[in-house]
């Protein structure tokens, strides 16, 4: 059977991650809403820490513009630097800024992460962070005018 791989056009082979049959039942049972219960019985409260991970960065070369299952890691813009995150950070869905009941701090230099909770969070509460390329990533274009609606709405109501 021939494996299909993730990776840019030029990388080597070795350093592309495997899509195979063996890995798409884990991914489609990861995109199922990520919640707090699989780890803990019991309510969350503000910066209790919630997940730490490490970042594989991709190969020079990436565009993680059109591709939405891995992260920003940088603080340049236009970003050239992309990662692929460990545990289940890679599958909470995103929210407006200022709504979101978890955080990410992002240690670039060390190539890891923490993800910490904003408020408390109840058992079986999704998990939520706010992408820190929303508004910008072309991949997330769609899903940017989803979370912003209101604000859209809110806008054609004063121009009208």
């Amino acid at each position: 059977m021939n494996a299909a791989f993730y990776c840019c056009k030029d990388t080597p082979r070795y350093q592309c991650w495997p899509l195979n049959n063996a890995v798409f039942p884990y991914i489609s049972h990861m995109f199922s809403v990520i919640s707090y219960s699989s780890r803990n019985q019991t309510q969350t409260k503000p910066g209790d820490l919630i997940e730490k991970g490490v970042m594989r960065r991709l190969p020079e070369g990436f565009d993680g513009n059109t591709c939405p299952y891995i992260f920003t890691w940088s603080e340049k813009r236009p970003c050239t630097t992309w990662g692929m995150g460990s545990g289940c950070a890679p599958f909470y869905n995103t929210c407006k800024e200022g709504t979101a009941n978890t955080r990410m701090v992002r240690y670039f230099d060390e190539d890891r992460f923490e993800i910490f909770a904003n408020r408390d969070i109840e058992k079986d509460e999704e998990l939520l962070h706010t992408y820190i390329s929303l508004k910008w990533r072309g991949c997330f274009s769609e899903l940017n005018e989803i979370v912003h609606a209101d604000e859209k709405a809110d806008e054609k109501k004063e121009s009208a």
